[in-house]
């Protein structure tokens, strides 16, 4: 069964447009879990923006599921703090400095050789990697070959085309996540997805990826949250993955 890894970040952006510690976030995780999330997912950038660097260290503690901390690993403090925290999984990501949310996966083929080296650094570390790409096999298949142990799938354009899809054209829409997921099933490699996946799509992804590791969901489920509360949003959110 898929896990449900809740990205905390929002709950820190809302803390943050007004200072002080409300909401507060080691608390958001704390809940996450109690609410029945299989993990909690953080993702520090340098301009401490949302999650700061002290908030990934205080939230360590109250972990008892998954601990994913999401990054560019280019960032030598962020390396820094994924080895002095030692979480569960350290999620790759290439973000540009100041980069408002994730819009790309890595060029696995063109920064292999230092995908080689910072995929060590972590897995010598006792730290499962994973990596994010675009549903381009030549990304997956490069991804192997970097010794990462799974990788993520970049779900937005599966997002967007879900939202304006018709029933019969489905199997268009997630035809090169299939196809990447299979690549990634044939290597050997572990596989997560995230980004814009919400309570209208999820449940077809996963239907039709099951070999799907975990989904990592924050914007979404912290807006249904607003509504409907955060632990009947959690509630929501996995019962999309159990069917």
């Amino acid at each position: 069964m898929t896990k449900l890894s809740v990205n905390i970040n929002k709950f820190a952006t809302i803390r943050n447009s007004r200072g002080g510690k409300n909401p507060n976030v080691k608390q958001a995780a704390i809940d996450a879990q109690l609410f029945g999330a299989d993990g909690v997912t953080v993702h520090p950038r340098p301009d401490e923006r949302h999650i700061t660097y002290k908030d990934v260290y205080d939230i360590m503690p109250i972990i008892n599921t998954e601990f994913n901390i999401e990054g560019n690993p280019t960032e030598q403090k962020f390396v820094d703090l994924v080895l002095s925290v030692k979480p569960h999984q350290v999620t790759l990501v290439p973000d540009a400095l100041g980069q408002i949310t994730s819009n790309h996966g890595w060029d696995t083929i063109s920064h292999k050789d230092y995908l080689v080296k910072i995929v060590s650094v972590f897995k010598n570390a006792g730290i499962r990697v994973s990596i994010f790409v675009d549903p381009i096999i030549e990304m997956v298949e490069g991804a192997a070959q970097t010794g990462t142990d799974r990788i993520e799938l970049y779900t937005e354009g599966y997002a967007k085309a879900f939202e304006i899809s018709t029933i019969d054209n489905l199997q268009l829409v997630i035809a090169p996540y299939l196809e990447a997921a299979l690549k990634a099933k044939e290597l050997g490699l572990g596989l997560n997805a995230g980004h814009d996946l919400d309570l209208h799509n999820l449940q077809y992804f996963a239907k039709t990826i099951p070999w799907l590791d975990e989904v990592s969901i924050g914007h979404a489920l912290v807006c249904d949250a607003l509504y409907m509360g955060y632990e009947n949003a959690v509630q929501m959110y996995k019962r999309q993955l159990n069917f």
